[in-house]
């Protein structure tokens, strides 16, 4: 099947390589914009146009869909298809009618269920304990085309944002392939999504990831988990931004103030919330490495005597 495959971060970079692997004709990539990033702002090219350049592919990045560029280039083109998979952009409605087979889109969640641009976040966020990837037929609408095809998995007690992330890109890729032969052989039939079940996953601001300790022990480990390792949940501890990783809830009699450092261990810095204690495995300071909660307070042992800030 001759195909253009429209993505952007790793997550996307999977598939892509499936349908390469598979022996899709990729006749072209499309991918955001080289940003800049680091310390020196540095332009630094998306994932995917590092797999497609290596890949020896036709790479566009176009700075828009509407302005009949993006339009003529497919054209000449002719997909049969056009996959998308974390794009970030909008497709307007003549490219996504363009192609026989239309536009798919690989979405990691269940949908209706969190649709928008961070699923996976706020799956963990939510305190899922399963989600998974569909394949959609994509129509104008934000995620709201028929269902082709999804597959299902669990998500472990403990299970963060990145290892979630790397195993849904692979059960997407699988999921991708599966519906691309479903589309050729004409097999599949697609189901309308339900709009009363519907839930939304906006885009993550930074201001989102600050972590609340007057909540929950299993609240505040899942909103770890789902910031870890980008952006990265972060709470005050004085004047110190500490961004923190690897949380779980533990259960506790304590009455101390939520935000309250109740010990650090090697098994982690343990923090009192409103109901229960979450135990944090690694922190990060302002401009330093991810480290063993232990290892960082040995260096900082005054903060110890200092209680998390909570948002305002």
């Amino acid at each position: 099947m001759k195909a253009v495959f429209m993505g952007t971060p790793d997550f996307a970079v999977t598939s892509l390589r499936a349908l390469l692997a598979a022996g899709h004709d990729v006749a072209a990539v499309f991918t955001r914009a080289d940003t800049p990033k680091n310390r020196g702002m540095k332009l630094l090219p998306p994932p995917v146009k590092v797999a497609a350049l290596n890949a020896g592919l036709s790479v566009y990045q176009p700075r828009t869909l509407r302005d009949g560029e993006a339009l003529r280039i497919l054209r000449e083109i002719a997909p049969d298809i056009i996959v998308v998979a974390a794009y970030g952009r909008i497709l307007p409605a003549d490219i996504l009618h363009l192609p026989k087979y239309g536009c798919v889109n690989v979405h990691a969640s269940l949908l209706p269920a969190y649709r928008g641009a961070s699923p996976i976040n706020a799956a963990i966020l939510h305190g899922e304990t399963e989600t998974g990837v569909t394949i959609m037929q994509m129509n104008e609408g934000l995620d709201t085309g028929d269902i082709l095809l999804s597959a299902k998995t669990g998500i472990g007690p403990a299970e963060s944002f990145g290892a979630l992330q790397q195993r849904l890109a692979e059960i997407g890729a699988q999921a991708l392939l599966d519906a691309l032969s479903g589309l050729d052989q004409g097999s599949l039939t697609p189901q309308s999504q339900d709009d009363t079940q519907a839930s939304y996953a906006p885009l993550i601001k930074s201001r989102d990831a600050q972590v609340c300790f007057d909540g929950s022990a299993q609240q505040v480990a899942c909103a770890i988990r789902a910031y870890d390792p980008a952006p990265g949940a972060f709470a005050w501890l004085g004047q110190e931004k500490l961004k923190l990783f690897g949380a779980q809830a533990e259960e506790s009699d304590g009455v101390a103030d939520p935000g309250v450092i109740a010990g650090v261990t090697p098994a982690g810095m343990i923090v009192q919330c409103r109901s229960g204690r979450v135990r944090i495995a690694e922190v990060q300071g302002a401009g330093g490495k991810r480290m063993p909660a232990d290892a960082f307070f040995r260096g900082h042992a005054a903060l110890l005597y200092q209680r998390f800030q909570q948002p305002t």
